[in-house]
């Protein structure tokens, strides 16, 4: 039997086989590309969508509506607020 790398030429493959490693191949270009394209695509949208949000955050304070951030802020200041008046209560004198 002869060893690889003799000089013996591979043996014949069948012509499927060598359609279906190109076709991989092929699939597996396309994945890399469509994970790129997509992956820029998410990473813009994010930017688009935070600068949006900042400048209806900063048209919402100008007209002087309050946004979920502000009244999200406001509840936990004011519930940090109740806490400290609980614990000064408690103290004893």
């Amino acid at each position: 039997m002869d060893a690889p790398g003799n000089g013996t030429p591979p043996p014949a493959r069948d012509p499927l086989d060598r359609l279906l490693t190109l076709i991989g191949l092929r699939a597996d270009e396309a994945r890399s590309f469509f994970d790129e394209a997509t992956g820029r695509w998410r990473g813009d949208a994010l930017r688009v969508g935070e600068g949006t949000r900042r400048r209806l955050n900063d048209l919402f304070h100008e007209l002087g509506l309050v946004t979920r951030d502000d009244l999200d802020e406001l509840e936990l200041r004011v519930a940090q607020l109740e806490h400290r008046i609980r614990l000064r209560e408690r103290e004893p004198g």
